[in-house]
């Protein structure tokens, strides 16, 4: 589905149709600097309603479903460059273009990759406690993992209720958990934060989270230094007090501050 410029600054909520697959995308419209935002691994776009708010009416607020996350459909190909094929996507359907990438976890790697592949057609990124340099995944943790989903599926129809799970089996959960964690070794990230020429604002959370003790959280939040020291463009923003789950919840205007940081690092034409 196409979306042409001239229907874009209308308010509008429909599908995206990709691959075998169908996206459910929220388009607020208007004429502001376009905002899109990426959620977290088996999240939905509910939980950017606080910094929506927040951020108002200056800026076209474009949020959506990943595949089987939310009201959207399920699909063959949950990997990463799905998630990425499905941003490129709803960008088109909706005529967005040079758009701040705003990311949760699992979002915010999606958001970095996707500035170092396209530096044209990104004016920023913000990211939200993710695309964080770890190198403590091996075979164990990999099976850690895959029994820590299968523990905790049970749990999966309460939890998609408020849009923490996906419509996936444990297995398809535990994958993508791997998966984004063997995309951000340092030998896999590094050179895609080499490719970022864009402004990149951090927001990091403190403490733990869900298979996640607070030391080893806080030892992977301290891991993007060294980017920071050699990427003038990329910086923190804030050192919020809430967790990793809690973050988007608490500290909103946070990440509505840097979102307007990165807005006022580079004023492109909106076209």
């Amino acid at each position: 589905m196409n979306t042409s410029m001239s229907t874009a600054h209308s308010p509008w909520s429909g599908t995206v149709a990709i691959e075998d697959t169908a996206l459910a995308v929220t388009d607020t419209g208007g004429t502001g600097r376009p905002v899109v935002y990426l959620n977290g691994s088996y999240a939905d776009q509910s939980h950017w309603r606080r910094v929506i708010a927040e951020l108002g009416d200056g800026f076209r607020h474009i949020s959506y479903d990943e595949r089987a996350r939310g009201r959207s459909r399920t699909s063959s190909d949950y990997s990463f460059e799905a998630c990425l094929r499905d941003l490129d996507a709803v960008l088109t359907a909706r005529g967005v273009e040079r758009p701040i990438l705003i990311g949760w976890s699992y979002g915010a790697a999606l958001a970095i990759h996707w500035a170092a592949r396209h530096p044209d057609r990104v004016a920023g990124v913000v990211s939200v406690d993710g695309a964080l340099p770890h190198e403590w995944l091996t075979e164990e943790t990999k099976v850690q993992i895959r029994r820590l989903f299968r523990r905790l599926s049970p749990l999966f129809p309460v939890a998609r209720r408020i849009g923490m799970a996906a419509r996936m089996s444990a297995a398809q959960h535990a994958e993508i958990n791997i998966e984004i964690n063997e995309l951000l070794a340092p030998a896999a990230i590094d050179p895609v934060f080499d490719r970022v020429s864009t402004p990149v604002r951090y927001v990091l959370a403190t403490g733990g989270n869900l298979g996640g003790e607070a030391g080893l959280m806080e030892s992977i939040r301290a891991n993007i230094e060294p980017v920071l020291a050699r990427r003038p463009n990329i910086r923190v923003s804030a050192k919020v007090p809430s967790n990793h789950s809690k973050i988007l919840r608490k500290d909103f205007r946070a990440l509505a501050e840097a979102v307007r940081e990165v807005a006022a690092v580079r004023e492109l034409p909106l076209g």
